[in-house]
């Protein structure tokens, strides 16, 4: 029987904790739309309510005793006979297939294509990445171009295991099931430990097994332990500008800051129920630090947790215990320079974005004849909301002494996770320094919405005009803006360059070059600057003509082929400097 080693008390427990209802659809403004019951389900929450409403209706099936094994064949609507996990096979699988034709596929599709096409065996494929990055969609995406009486979804859930998933593979292997997809394995606790089986014994016999996960930390130790060269990894994290405006048809580099990182709902009309989704990850400053804190500290503290029954915890445990490892990573992340050092995160917290918008506020008032209102106003409320809002805290607040080994750590597992990228910079007449970059914008920027949102709520704020708050606002978001398009354009030319040429930041004594890419074998380079502007003028070419500056680059780097403004105005020529349109820059990378 289906739940056999399970009491009929535990079956109970289970069923009243899976929802009630029927699964009906909806055309809303032509768009598809899954109601349970009369209720409107979330757009992130449709798979997973799938799964749970097959699962329902298995346990209510073997309850009355209906799954007896006599005379049901694969076509039945009970079938399912034998199976200790949520298995869904045959002609079930259609509705999971037809609710993603509606998307276009990932750029690494392909990659999952080449492996269920190829010969090999004896490997599985990890399709590794954080939350909503697109890891389900192709599953299901992969599954439609196959025989679908060939194929099976698994859904793990936190109380399956691996004997379970074992016996569960030997009954789809007697019947002939050659593609396996299992998604959320790494809810298994015993997932890391054991994961060789799957390689050893499945995929060497002939099945093509397919692993998805957002306990994307798990993957990565098991691809170093148990699955040691017996994988192919698919890792979704990162979406590029490229990939994130063709399949989402949005070519505005703004909406890519604001959202990039998780494909999102294209709508924007926040106040409509329908489309206040939670698959929009980085709508608000609690969208956000919800999915800072499940996303990224919750994979880590589940991956070490499950990994050689805890043992890898190393310093972070105090951490874990003390729900503190969320303050850390926002601290990082709002630190202009994504510093990992122990100061960053333990000194009194003092925004980044609000002071270099009272240097920019302060420069413009006093050209204006005016007095800043950042120094007219007391901004102690805005700090603490803002810090309330994304959980920082200051030294006095911590219960846990934050050291550099907790910092090393952070580091290595957001590394792992995807999430960070070095692009170190370089200096002449000064020392380099460290550059991090983060892969998923949408965060950063978010950050910086929060304090907007504090500074337009702030009593301290109440007697300046709706204007003059704005103007302030924007001063902050627009700061933002351009600070991150420079990591944007970074990030990705580094991404694609081909072998021989390298990219990074070139600092001098006074001033720096935004971006430079030498080509070592040639013993050239260009030089850009890099603006969140729309509009030509001669401030934002004045280094690309510094004749000191130039000549001390080429003696390092070689001869200066080429001198660019990356912008959001349209491509053109001014004195010798060419200016090239940024989403033309990254698309056509």
């Amino acid at each position: 029987m289906y739940f056999s080693d399970r009491s009929r008390e535990e079956l109970i427990r289970e069923l009243e904790s899976l929802p009630k209802g029927n699964i009906s659809y909806k055309n809303i403004r032509g768009a598809k739309r899954m109601y349970l019951g009369g209720k409107y389900i979330k757009a992130a929450e449709e798979l997973a309510i799938m799964s749970q409403i097959e699962r329902r209706n298995r346990i209510e099936a073997e309850l009355k005793g209906q799954l007896s094994g006599n005379g049901l064949s694969e076509s039945s609507p009970s079938f399912g006979v034998g199976y200790l996990t949520n298995v869904i096979s045959g002609n079930r699988l259609q509705d999971y297939v037809d609710s993603v034709k509606v998307y276009k596929r990932r750029e690494c599709f392909s990659s999952l294509s080449a492996f269920l096409d190829s010969d090999i065996s004896g490997k599985v494929c990890l399709v590794y990445g954080l939350r909503r990055t697109g890891k389900t969609i192709m599953i299901f995406q992969a599954i439609s171009d196959l025989d679908l009486s060939k194929a099976a979804y698994i859904k793990i859930m936190p109380s399956d295991n691996m004997s379970m998933l074992n016996r569960d593979l030997m009954t789809l292997s007697g019947r002939g099931y050659k593609y396996v997809f299992i998604d959320e394995i790494t809810l298994m606790s015993d997932f890391i430990d054991s994961a060789s089986l799957l390689s050893d014994v499945y995929a060497m016999g002939g099945m093509k097994i397919v692993l998805a996960g957002t306990d994307s930390l798990g993957f990565v130790f098991s691809k170093d332990e148990e699955l040691y060269d017996r994988t192919v990894t698919i890792h979704t994290t990162f979406i590029p500008f490229r990939e994130y405006s063709s399949l989402l048809g949005i070519n505005d580099i703004d909406e890519y800051i604001r959202y990039g990182g998780t494909f999102r709902v294209g709508e924007t009309d926040f106040d409509d129920p329908l489309l206040n989704d939670e698959g929009i990850s980085f709508r608000d400053d609690e969208t956000t630090r919800r999915y800072i804190d499940t996303a990224i500290a919750r994979n880590i503290q589940h991956s070490l947790a499950c990994y050689k029954n805890g043992e890898h915890f190393r310093h972070l445990v105090d951490l874990y215990e003390a729900n503190e490892l969320t303050n850390a990573v926002n601290r990082i992340i709002e630190d202009m320079n994504h510093r990992f050092l122990a100061s960053v995160i333990t000194r009194d917290f003092k925004s980044h974005d609000l002071g270099s918008a009272a240097q920019i506020d302060r420069k413009r008032a006093a050209a204006e004849n005016r007095l800043s209102i950042l120094d007219q106003a007391d901004t102690s409320g805005v700090i603490s909301r803002f810090m309330e809002i994304l959980d920082i805290k200051n030294k006095d607040d911590l219960t846990v002494k934050i050291t550099e080994d907790h910092v090393a750590e952070i580091k290595e597992y957001l590394r792992l996770l995807d999430l960070i990228v070095d692009c170190p910079s370089e200096g002449i007449g000064c020392s380099a320094v460290e550059h991090i970059i983060f892969t998923q914008p949408g965060m950063r920027y978010c950050q910086a919405q929060a304090l907007v949102y504090s500074i337009m709520k702030d009593e301290a704020f109440k007697k300046f005009s709706i204007l003059e708050k704005d103007r302030l606002c924007n001063i902050i978001l627009e700061e933002v803006k351009g600070r991150m398009l420079e990591d944007i354009v970074l990030l990705e030319t580094q991404k694609r360059l081909p072998r021989g040429k390298r990219v990074f930041k070139l600092i001098f004594a006074v001033g720096e070059f935004d971006m430079v890419i030498a080509d070592e074998k040639a013993l050239t380079c260009e030089i850009f600057e890099i603006k969140h502007t729309e509009n030509v003028f001669v401030d934002q070419y004045k280094n690309l003509v510094d004749n000191e500056k130039c000549l001390l680059t080429e003696h390092d780097f070689g001869t200066i082929t080429n001198k660019t403004v990356i912008y959001r105005g349209e491509d053109t020529e001014v004195d010798g400097i060419n200016y090239v349109n940024v989403t033309g820059y990254l698309s056509n990378l």
